[in-house]
């Protein structure tokens, strides 16, 4: 019977601190979650917001920092790397050859 009431008291102690929110912060050591992002859309007089945002997103895509975020969600090892890596260039190369064969006609 002391038994049971000593860890039904021991219970009730880490219950009751278990829900006290701590004094101090709790930080993370591991790696930092701020992105030193510096992209800045300059609004003119009048202009819509939607061509501003339009500019924005053009930005965000351009610095590829979500590109970034997007591969660091889960855990990629070198090989899934690589595979990744080849297709993005591969995909690059396709562009740049339907972009050069776009800027031919144009100029015929």
């Amino acid at each position: 019977m002391a038994r049971l009431s000593l860890l039904i008291a021991c219970l009730l102690a880490a219950m009751a601190t278990a829900f006290v929110p701590a004094n101090t912060p709790v930080t993370r050591s591991a790696t930092p979650t701020a992105l030193n992002v510096n992209i800045k859309v300059s609004v003119g007089e009048g202009e819509p917001i939607e061509s501003a945002l339009r500019r924005f997103k053009r930005e965000v895509n351009k610095s590829g920092h979500l590109m970034d975020l997007r591969h660091k969600r889960y855990f990629e090892n070198s090989q899934e790397r690589k595979k990744r890596k080849i297709v993005q260039a591969r995909f690059r190369v396709r562009m740049e050859r339907m972009n050069a064969r776009r800027m031919r006609k144009q100029r015929t």
